[in-house]
């Protein structure tokens, strides 16, 4: 994979509205794994780039009622069949870690790169997911010094009052390998 004007050529690009500027000097040195399926247990209806958008019809499913005002994008999305979406630019803050802390640093929005993988805690991820998500791992780990295998976590590890992604059926050791 290959990092150019940081963004991957090998991903589709759709612009999310839902993002802002790095404070000046900030390094990327955090990568947080998350995952997300809309409704929750659905794959491949086209809502999480909708969520992404603020295109969502929040009427087309109960569940989605309560994300009406949600403003929300990560940088990338992985689908079930490992297709490959960026939402944000890397030098860009995607608002994808909610209030989080790491290793004593909050928000960390403003220093990570979020990227989703279509699942849920519940069900095990794909082959194709693993895959290309420890592809973009090595591009992001050669394009941004600061980011080390070592700062590679869960949603999880950075918000554990609220998020339990990307859940216990992410299996680290075959994705850490894989690096």
């Amino acid at each position: 994979m290959h990092i150019e004007q940081h963004k991957l050529k090998e991903a589709q690009f759709i612009a999310s509205p839902n993002h802002s500027e790095r404070p000046d000097g900030a390094e990327i040195d955090l990568l947080v794994i998350h995952n997300i399926s809309l409704p929750p247990g659905e794959f491949g209806t086209g809502r999480i780039a909708e969520l992404f958008c603020n295109e969502l019809d929040c009427s087309a499913h109960p569940y989605f009622s309560d994300l009406e005002d949600l403003r929300v994008s990560a940088h990338l999305l992985i689908e079930r069949d490992g297709h490959l979406i960026q939402f944000v630019p890397f030098d860009r803050k995607a608002w994808h870690a909610g209030e989080s802390e790491y290793r004593g640093r909050k928000n960390c929005n403003e220093f990570s790169i979020g990227i989703e993988l279509e699942g849920t805690d519940e069900e095990r991820f794909t082959d194709h997911q693993y895959e290309c998500l420890a592809a973009v791992t090595q591009a992001l780990l050669r394009r941004y010094p600061g980011l080390t295998v070592d700062r590679i976590v869960g949603h999880s590890d950075i918000a554990p009052q609220r998020k339990t992604d990307p859940g216990p059926c992410f299996d680290w050791q075959r994705f850490q390998s894989d690096l």
